[in-house]
């Protein structure tokens, strides 16, 4: 059978195809060389969640780390939780790089990256003892804010990271290159802080000489790994050729711009968080990769167009185990909203899309999408920023037919059901941007890949 996706005849340019750009230069009436355009170096490979978080960006960039050289992560903190299972074995990521499991890459921890160090090496001990090693391949911006030191019960997640980032807008926030320089200084800020702590959370109750004595023990274990992030990145970006990835944390939907504000996280989750959050320039970055589910979850209160409170919910939230791995808590699911996948679209540039856990719909005789917002009986052509026009917007659904049959040992496209092939198809014909991989299951096998 001949799949939409041939007979549409799409056309994706190969890595060779879209080489980089290369020194240009011209030469003076005196023979001398001059440099007319810089030289761009390698390029980054970022994969970023379309959604409201927890699509299953670690699956790909697994995937994508077994021959990457180096993966980064950019903003966030741990409140973001990555699962990826490898050889049957089962590993939870919430502060270093999943791509980490490849002994040969270098993991770096950005500057916008907010850094809890106890949770950083319990964190990493805890992978290691499955057989992960890691502390030599581990580097840590300098610029990267300390993270949640007093404020362990404190934001969304309780992982205290809205303010610490808070903490940095305010300019008191205290951070890596502090701990490394002057110890006393640092104490002095670190006491400052923690009287500012007091004043908003007066229920907070801090020892100071504790925190200090403990965050003293990890000066020489981090000093290591510790570098000047925008040369060491610079030197990675413009030395020998690499492949470079970048692991987004969070999602499109809960950037603190772009997200269902107020209901967002503290960061922006979204490309330009790649460079402000690294320290690189724009034209460095190459691939875009959009994570997406087969259908729309999401952790906590706010705006939910899509969410299914009936059966349907209930069934995707048991059959895909929809459980937080950072918070433990239950996730609403829905149907999927191409229509914030569109708007996630247009911030991000998506090159391509990764659908993932499209097995979790197998059992359902038909599958709905959303396709458009009505607010006032008037179709709306954009995504609205207010959550409470967001509350009542009235969702535009097609209805597709299901394909009630086991997915989840499909290895190629051709191998899945043929109305599974054009749920694929109807979604990118609808985003403009190809379908790349596809998962069917949690093991790295189960991701198919398109081209």
């Amino acid at each position: 059978m001949q799949s939409c996706r041939q007979s549409r005849g799409d056309t994706v340019m190969s890595d060779s195809e879209n080489a980089q750009s290369q020194d240009a230069g011209s030469h003076g009436e005196d023979g001398t060389s001059r440099v007319t355009s810089p030289r761009v170096g390698n390029k980054v490979t970022v994969v970023l969640g379309a959604q409201w978080g927890d699509e299953g960006k670690g699956k790909v960039v697994d995937l994508l780390a077994q021959d990457a050289d180096m993966v980064c992560r950019c903003q966030g903190g741990n409140n973001a939780g990555h699962t990826v299972v490898v050889d049957s074995v089962e590993y939870d990521f919430h502060l270093l790089p999943s791509g980490i499991i490849n002994p040969k890459v270098t993991a770096f921890i950005g500057n916008g990256v907010v850094i809890h160090l106890p949770g950083l090496f319990e964190e990493a001990e805890k992978n290691m003892r499955k057989g992960k090693g890691w502390e030599s391949r581990l580097i840590i911006s300098d610029r990267a804010h300390i993270g949640r030191l007093m404020a362990p019960i404190l934001g969304t997640t309780k992982k205290g990271i809205g303010p610490v980032y808070s903490a940095k807008a305010a300019r008191s926030g205290l951070r890596i290159c502090d701990l490394l320089a002057d110890f006393q200084e640092f104490s002095e800020r670190f006491k400052h802080l923690a009287s500012q702590y007091k004043s908003m959370y007066p229920s907070l109750e801090i020892d100071v000489d504790g925190e200090l004595e403990k965050l003293k023990t990890y000066i020489d274990r981090i000093k290591p790994m510790v570098r000047d992030g925008v040369f060491f990145m610079y030197e990675a970006l413009h030395g020998p050729p690499k492949k470079i990835l970048v692991e987004g944390a969070n999602a499109a939907l809960l950037d603190i711009d772009f997200g269902t504000y107020p209901f967002v996280t503290s960061s922006n989750c979204t490309v330009g968080g790649v460079c402000t959050g690294l320290g690189m320039p724009p034209q460095n970055v190459g691939e875009v990769y959009g994570v997406v589910k087969a259908y729309t979850t999401r952790v906590g209160i706010g705006a939910f167009p899509a969410e299914q409170n009936n059966e349907i919910g209930e069934l995707l939230q048991s059959r895909g185990k929809e459980v937080g791995v950072t918070t433990g808590r239950k996730r609403r699911c829905g149907w999927l909203d191409l229509v914030l996948i569109k708007y996630a679209h247009m911030i991000n540039g998506f090159t391509a899309i990764a659908l993932t856990k499209l097995d979790i719909l197998d059992v359902l005789p038909e599958i709905k999408v959303g396709v458009a917002y009505k607010v006032d009986g008037e179709i709306i052509p954009h995504f609205p920023a207010n959550q409470e026009v967001l509350q009542k917007v009235e969702v535009q659904y097609e209805t597709l037919p299901g394909w009630k049959t086991d997915t989840s040992a499909a290895r190629t496209f051709d191998e899945l059901p043929e109305n599974a092939q054009k749920y694929v198809c109807y979604i990118e014909d609808h985003l403009g941007v190809p379908v790349k991989w596809i998962g069917v299951g949690k093991s790295r096998e189960s991701m198919i890949q398109l081209f």
